[in-house]
């Protein structure tokens, strides 16, 4: 891994190498003695940097950046890797996101047809869906929270890692069918839908 070199970039096109490296100038700059105390060597700082790169896989490089940027701005002391991945977490703002709490507040309160509701991100909706609207209105946030939060987190993970979400809208029938079928036409229809079911 390469030692940071030239300005902070807070550029989207960086690489999980590129911030860590960004982001050890950065405690460096802020942390100076508490760094250098910490990695006192180049092996030792060679160590930490591969360690943090491996914990902080599955957040975007802007995540980390932004994370660790909020971090030296609240932390008096060098920040633990358990402080950025909290800090990474919080950070679903720079995707749109709400947090996994108000997500679930939105999911709960919202007005039905549930397809219709302004939702702030599509994440909450695909989540909602597949924590179940019946389970949200109706379980204690105990239960439902919970569920709500694994399908928002990995709903969530994948918006991170570049994905559009798109709901899957159900076509509706129309309410009235051009003519009606002949009955030899039925019958055929009927015949192939008891062979596709194996009757």
């Amino acid at each position: 891994m390469a030692e940071p070199t030239g300005a902070f970039n807070d550029d989207a096109k960086l690489d999980r190498v590129d911030a860590i490296n960004q982001i050890f100038a950065e405690f460096e700059f802020a942390y100076h003695n508490q760094f250098h105390k910490a990695f006192s060597d180049a092996e030792s700082l060679m160590i930490a940097k591969k360690y943090w790169l491996g914990s902080l896989e599955q957040y975007s490089p802007i995540q980390i950046v932004h994370a660790a940027k909020q971090v030296i701005r609240t932390q008096d002391y060098l920040p633990s890797i358990a402080a950025l991945v909290k800090a990474c977490e919080q950070g679903l703002d720079l995707f749109g996101l709400p947090s996994p709490r108000q997500a679930y507040i939105e999911a709960c309160s919202a007005s039905s047809p549930k397809r219709d509701f302004p939702w702030s991100h599509e994440a909450v909706y695909l989540a909602g869906q597949a924590a179940g609207w019946f389970v949200l209105a109706n379980e204690a946030e105990a239960r439902a929270l919970p569920l709500f939060e694994y399908h928002y987190q990995l709903l969530c993970r994948r918006v991170i890692n570049g994905e559009r979400l798109e709901a899957v809208v159900a076509t509706p029938l129309p309410e009235k069918i051009a003519r009606p079928l002949s009955r030899v036409e039925a019958k055929a229809r009927l015949a192939k839908m008891k062979e596709e079911l194996g009757l």
